[in-house]
């Protein structure tokens, strides 16, 4: 998901190192074949932000504002994957891992949004690409993660213009020409919905968009413009799908898809308002882009919500966005309560307002579950276990990998407690149980990808969010049952994948 959080992946080093969880579950547990990786985006880890012959980012741009970001934290640094990449790698390689789910920065490849390509930008995910291969590990690429070039913004308000589709198009092909012989795994974006929403509902999140109603920005229409850019990117997508399928994939022999964030809504009551309540969350949220991607059309709840907002497709668009995936990735964190408000559509219409639902935390004075750090994140295992199971029922069983989950801790969490992380243990425990449970079930679930590998930008929490900090001393070795021996290099790097209660320093 990628949104103010920073998480970590030690319970899915257990299983990626063959050792057990619990009693009762343990890799092997797991389909053969099933793959366990981790995950990063570009912006958040790659740093190199103004070098390297890359463009800005709408990013780059929107946190130039003083005081947005806690200490006026950017991207230009963060952990420095760009020249450290063989470290990070080598990483997951000690850990067993299968795969990484890395993000391409569309402004590293072509600085402008179009037009001239950046050779350093292809060059450097060409390494990253090989060496990962060299070290056994399986590439999925991600060709957007919230951040498309500044230079389009200017254009014609990026997402906001028609013409993104075919830039994006144009886009998505070079990296297929460029690193599809390598790559077989690829998806297209990255939380969509969060983009929209908070980029143009809110203005939260790049380019700070919204009405005046419901943000502190200086242009937007938090009642249409949510609604525009989630067109304009599923039909982005399909038309990056279409290229693949039509040019490459015979020859290339790779699938493609979409990554979709999806919070479980849970009923407050049994009572049909709260259920009904439930249920346009739930079409609000994962519904308004997996439906239009099984069905060829936008939930029927919110056709009639939202009216004359919401763009329609066209005939052609349809056959062109319907089956436009040969799988979804579910990045999924946490789980709420909702309930009808029984109350009338606010003035100032917006994308959150026109769900008419309200937010529970607790049930008659019991909350929902332990809350990490993200005031948005509860610990909710079986939320897990009915998001993936109602993608199943109500969209035909897809093929469906976990894209991201886990928690976050305060960015100034001490060592100690760190590496004595019970917290952060009982989470994974409990999600990955519930995965297990859900496969079982007959969920088309092909893998899980832990959020994140490394610290790293967390968006508008900055650097003040992350996992339990293990920071090293120059040479500090540390011996983990799996037999992986790992030394830190420098003073300044931060590394999270040391299993915390089967590890011991020497």
């Amino acid at each position: 998901m990628g949104r103010l959080r920073l998480l970590l992946i030690i319970l899915v080093s257990l299983l990626v190192s063959k050792v057990a969880i619990a009693a009762d579950i343990s890799r092997n547990d797991f389909p053969k074949g099933f793959v366990f990786g981790t995950a990063t985006s570009a912006y958040q880890v790659e740093g190199m932000a103004h070098k390297g012959g890359r463009g800005p980012s709408i990013w780059d741009e929107f946190i130039k504002t003083p005081g947005l970001e806690p200490n006026n934290a950017t991207g230009e640094v963060t952990v420095d994957q760009y020249h450290r990449y063989k470290e990070d790698i080598d990483l997951m390689a000690n850990l067993n891992f299968d795969a990484y789910r890395f993000s391409i920065s569309w402004s590293r490849i072509f600085p402008n949004g179009t037009g001239k390509v950046n050779p350093e930008g292809v060059a450097y995910y060409n390494r990253l690409i090989d060496y990962m291969l060299l070290k056994g590990i399986t590439p999925y690429a991600n060709l957007n993660h919230y951040d498309i070039p500044l230079a389009l913004e200017k254009a014609y308000l990026g997402w906001l213009g028609h013409q993104v589709v075919k830039d994006y198009a144009d886009y998505a092909e070079f990296c297929f020409k460029s690193f599809g012989d390598r790559v077989k795994n690829w998806m297209t974006f990255n939380e969509p919905r969060v983009v929209a929403a908070l980029g143009y509902d809110n203005g939260f999140f790049a380019p700070g968009r919204c009405s005046k109603a419901y943000g502190n920005c200086t242009a937007g229409n938090s009642s249409t413009e949510p609604y525009i850019v989630a067109h304009n990117i599923i039909l982005s997508h399909a038309a990056a799908v279409r290229r693949y399928r039509r040019k490459y994939q015979a020859t290339q022999k790779g699938r493609i898809g979409i990554l979709l964030d999806f919070v479980w809504y849970e009923p407050l009551t049994r009572s049909k308002a709260d259920n009904m309540a439930a249920q346009r969350a739930r079409d609000f949220h994962v519904g308004w882009f997996l439906h239009p991607l099984v069905y060829g059309e936008y939930p029927k709840t919110m056709q009639n919500i939202v009216k004359d907002r919401l763009p329609k497709f066209t005939k052609q668009e349809v056959l062109m966005v319907n089956g436009s995936f040969d799988y979804v990735g579910i990045n999924q964190y946490t789980t709420y309560y909702m309930y009808d408000p029984h109350q009338k559509p606010p003035k100032d219409l917006g994308y959150q307002m026109d769900w008419n639902v309200g937010f529970a935390y607790a049930r008659k004075g019991v909350p929902i579950g332990p809350r990490a750090y993200s005031y948005w994140l509860y610990n909710v295992p079986w939320g897990l276990h009915k998001a993936i199971t109602y993608v199943k029922e109500r969209y035909g069983n897809p093929t469906v990998f976990l894209a991201e989950n886990g928690m976050d801790d305060p960015g100034n969490i001490s060592l100690g407690k760190g590496v004595r992380d019970t917290t952060r243990i009982n989470y994974y425990k409990g999600y990955l149980a519930a995965l297990k449970q859900t496969v079982d079930e007959g969920a088309n679930v092909i893998g899980y990808f832990a959020w994140s590998l490394l610290d790293n930008f967390e968006w508008r929490l900055g650097y003040t969010s992350r996992e339990p900090p293990l920071p090293t001393p120059l040479g500090q070795t540390y011996r983990c049952i799996n037999g992986g021996n790992f030394v830190e290099t420098g003073m300044t790097r931060l590394i999270y994948i040391i299993l915390p209660f089967l590890c011991f320093v020497y």
